[in-house]
Formats: C-alpha cells, sequence, structure tokens
C-alpha cells in the first residue's frame, strides 16, 4: 500500500516513480529533449468556407512506453490533452480522444489504468467562417502527455503540433424570386 501511495504521489508531482528505483530523465518539460510520442503531421487539410470539416490527428506513443488517457482512472494521473491556437477566422472544435485501454503494470498488478499505447487518433471538426479569406494557414497545438514505462513515469511533456488548412471558396447560394414550386407538387 505504501509503494502505492509512492507511486500515485511522485505523478501527481510529475517526478519519475517507480517500485524502490528512481528513472533518470534530466529533460523538462519545455525543452526538446527526450520525447515519447511523435506527431504523424497530416497533409494539407481541405476546408470549404463555411462548412465543418472533420479532422484526424495522429500520435505516435514509442515502443516500450504509454502515456496517461485524456480520463485516468485515477486522480492523481495527469490526463492528455491537446489544445489548439488557432488563425483568426477558423475555429477548431468538438476535440474527441479514444478510449483508454485498462492495463496493470509490475508496479502494481491489481490496480488497472487508462493508457494509451502505439497510434493515438484525436479527431476534432475545424470551423471556417463563412468569410474566411481563401488561403493556406497554420494551426498550432500543444499536446500535454505524461509517459510512463513498465515500471517509472516521467515528467510530463508539451509536444508541439502544427499542421495546415486550406481554405476554398464555399458554395454561392442562389435566392429564388418570388414565389418557387415545391418540387413535390406535379402539375
Amino acid at each position: 500500500m505504501k509503494r502505492r501511495i509512492a507511486f500515485f504521489l511522485a505523478l501527481a508531482l510529475g517526478l519519475p516513480a517507480c517500485s524502490n528505483i528512481l528513472a533518470q530523465d534530466n529533460s523538462t518539460a519545455l525543452s526538446p529533449g527526450r520525447s515519447y510520442v511523435e506527431f504523424q503531421q497530416p497533409n494539407t487539410v481541405q476546408v470549404t468556407q463555411g462548412k465543418n470539416t472533420p479532422l484526424k490527428l495522429i500520435f505516435r506513443v514509442k515502443p516500450g512506453f504509454h502515456i496517461n488517457s485524456s480520463q485516468p482512472t485515477e486522480p492523481e494521473m495527469i490526463p492528455t490533452s491537446l489544445g489548439f491556437t488557432p488563425p483568426q477566422d477558423l475555429v477548431i472544435a468538438k476535440v474527441q480522444y479514444p478510449a483508454g485501454e485498462l492495463t496493470s503494470f509490475p508496479f502494481d498488478p491489481t490496480q488497472k489504468l487508462s493508457v494509451y499505447q502505439g497510434d493515438v487518433a484525436v479527431n476534432a471538426v475545424i470551423i471556417p467562417e463563412r468569410t474566411a479569406p481563401i488561403g493556406t494557414y497554420t494551426v498550432h497545438g500543444v499536446f500535454k502527455y505524461q509517459a510512463c514505462d513498465q515500471s517509472a513515469c516521467y515528467p510530463p511533456k508539451k509536444l508541439p503540433v502544427q499542421f495546415d488548412v486550406k481554405v476554398v471558396k464555399g458554395a454561392v447560394k442562389t435566392h429564388h424570386r418570388g414565389n418557387p414550386q415545391s418540387p413535390n407538387i406535379h402539375n
């Protein structure tokens, strides 16, 4: 029980933790040091003025590591999150994370933690304003996570994210004058 409390306390503080051994990792969350996750940058995403467009971003957790899910099973765990700073006239909304995989680890085989391993697909929606200027824009973001291996967790990291969005002209709506006939009425 003491080992479990020490583990969760170390996770909450963002310190390396494991049973009786501390992992060595001198990088900080803001430095470009060791990375446990890679962003798979998509091709330019094309959107139409005023129309919602689905967005799928893939993050690859390196083999031998896992990261806490966006909905950890323990309140002490640092959740994975993705935030954006889009250019004016674009909104990134409805960010949806995959369900975590419930997994137990050697430090406490009786406890299952909600984690991501391998490829992690985060879905969202790009919403360009109807009057968004036509052109290509760069969206910036930050993927925040805490990586662990089978025996240790490492300080939280911030992975910069960037991808291009091309806004194209929307369809022009035509306005009918007078009293248009319903297509369901036959003469």
